[in-house]
């Protein structure tokens, strides 16, 4: 039954994306009121420390590929201010909101904090769902800046509840040697694991389809636990590795991409469906109030002090930091350090769980749905605006496909201008390695023998999955050892590639000689 109701539980989850992508309400708030529905419809589920594991492993991933996903390319003009308000603003925003929470709302002074603190970080995956899905281009590289400091704001906010969790749980700690831990080792460890990844996938095969995506999750836990073992800050340590091997170029990363976009959308689902899950509709009532007055107390003060005070500095345009403030939405990890904190065994006198319920809840509608409309307002939106991208990124996410082509002795390529060949194709020679230098191609451009040309075209799918048949050529088979001009095959069928050793890749053609164990990609009618 279990099972059953996990299933029930995703179907509606994409139905909600189906409702949220018409409608232009935030997905993750259709699923927090799923959540909450299930809870009316007598789904009782009070386990914290269950779903504080949950949460635990959801942030760790959405860390991950956060960083995963960061064009450092695009990041690098705004990493200034956006690594400050992940920071600093973080720091500012739940000083000010703790403290309003004390001197307005009567909460006692720690804890006050500690909610300020829990509710400091903005949320990644509710600012980029709705930067992607509203397809909105900000001006002076905004979009940029707002994925960064969502991003990475995550570990300023959990140091912090650390911080006023140990002080109201009255344990003796440095709070300046802690501070230190969680920076330094959390950077340190980051860079120094994406490091240790790219040595060992130059020398460690995992040619089998998914193993890649394994190591990489086994990767991400070693990360994580190591660094929380040392006193560091395991999720900080996850951002940079992300940051780090997500720059870098590697045979699996289409795997990786299409493996966590698909985890990384899971989790969330299941972060703000369980926050849904765990509340009580009686106590998400008589938090109405706080809950309310917190979140626009920090849409309308809390947040644009801070983002308005810090990039000054920068001196950014005001209607680009009004923008930014707009975009601090509340959501996952505001959810797993709520749970966190009540897990802590700290004697709360607030309802600290509802209360950040409905600053997500508040944060997640109106915040969500401003975002797009002011944009336009404020004449934010650039339709010209560009992102930098790698050959991979397009490889990814659409369906234009590079391949590489070495111009051997002979070729009728030989001696010819681009121009000469590219009108009988449609294709597009992209770049052209010669003699260990990359030359961008014109239409004067002469091929030479031993060029590697980069060609790019639109990639064709196979929807039947029925035309392509792979076959390996065991000891004993007829077509070991033979040309491919002497076997007798059909003529409506065509070997199109050979892997040899499961790395070499051999375009055949009537002299290619066959061997023992190569894997044959057939072509059928």
């Amino acid at each position: 039954m279990h099972l059953l109701f996990i299933a029930i539980i995703l179907i509606l989850a994409l139905i909600a994306i189906r409702i949220s992508n018409k409608s232009g309400i935030p997905a993750l708030l259709l699923f927090l009121t799923l959540g909450i529905l299930f809870n009316f419809f007598g789904v009782n589920f009070k386990d914290y420390h269950l779903a504080d594991k949950i949460a635990n492993l959801s942030l760790m991933i959405i860390m991950f590929y956060g960083g995963f996903g960061t064009n450092w390319s695009m990041a690098r003009p705004v990493a200034g201010p956006a690594i400050t308000l992940a920071s600093l603003g973080v720091v500012f925003t739940s000083i000010i909101t703790g403290y309003f929470s004390y001197k307005f709302l009567g909460f006692d002074f720690y804890q006050a904090m500690l909610l300020g603190s829990v509710v400091g970080s903005t949320d990644y995956a509710s600012v980029s769902n709705i930067l992607v899905s509203k397809n909105l281009n900000l001006k002076y590289n905004t979009a940029s800046l707002l994925e960064i400091e969502s991003g990475s704001n995550d570990p300023t906010a959990y140091t912090l509840t650390i911080v006023f969790i140990s002080i109201i749980l009255k344990e003796k700690i440095s709070i300046p040697l802690l501070i230190f831990k969680q920076i330094f080792f959390g950077i340190g460890l980051g860079f120094l694991m994406g490091y240790i990844f790219m040595k060992i996938i130059k020398t460690l095969k995992l040619s089998e389809d998914g193993l890649f995506s394994v190591f990489i999750a086994a990767v991400m836990l070693g990360t994580y636990s190591l660094c929380d073992f040392i006193g560091g800050n395991g999720y900080l340590a996850l951002y940079i590795l992300g940051i780090y091997i997500g720059n870098k170029e590697f045979t699996h990363k289409k795997e990786v991409v299409f493996f966590y976009d698909g985890v990384t959308n899971l989790v969330q689902i299941a972060l703000f469906f369980l926050l849904g899950l765990l509340s009580d509709p009686t106590k998400i009532f008589h938090s109405l109030f706080y809950g309310f007055i917190l979140m626009i107390f920090m849409l309308l003060i809390a947040r644009p002090i801070s983002v308005f005070l810090l990039l000054k500095v920068f001196k950014t345009k005001f209607k680009q930091n009004l923008l930014i403030s707009i975009a601090g939405i509340r959501g996952a990890a505001a959810i797993a350090f709520a749970i966190m904190a009540v897990n802590s065994g700290a004697n709360l006198g607030i309802d600290l769980f509802h209360i950040v319920f409905v600053i997500c809840l508040f944060s997640s509608l109106i915040q969500g749905s401003l975002m797009p409309y002011l944009t336009r307002k404020l004449s934010m939106f650039d339709p010209n605006d560009t992102v930098l991208n790698t050959f991979n990124y397009y490889q990814i996410k659409s369906p234009f496909g590079f391949i590489i082509s070495r111009i051997k002795n002979g070729s009728s390529w030989v001696d010819k201008r681009i121009k000469e060949i590219n009108p009988h194709f449609d294709l597009i020679i992209a770049k052209i390695e010669r003699d260990g230098k990359t030359i961008i191609p014109k239409g004067h451009t002469i091929i030479k023998e031993g060029d590697t040309l980069v060609i790019g075209g639109e990639m064709f799918f196979d929807e039947s999955g029925k035309e392509l048949e792979e076959i390996k050529l065991s000891n004993g088979h007829p077509w070991v050892n033979k040309y491919i001009k002497d076997l007798h095959i059909n003529k409506t069928t065509l070997i199109v590639m050979i892997v040899r050793n499961n790395k070499e890749i051999i375009i055949p053609n009537g002299q290619t000689q066959l061997n023992e164990n190569d894997r044959i990609v057939i072509l059928k009618k």
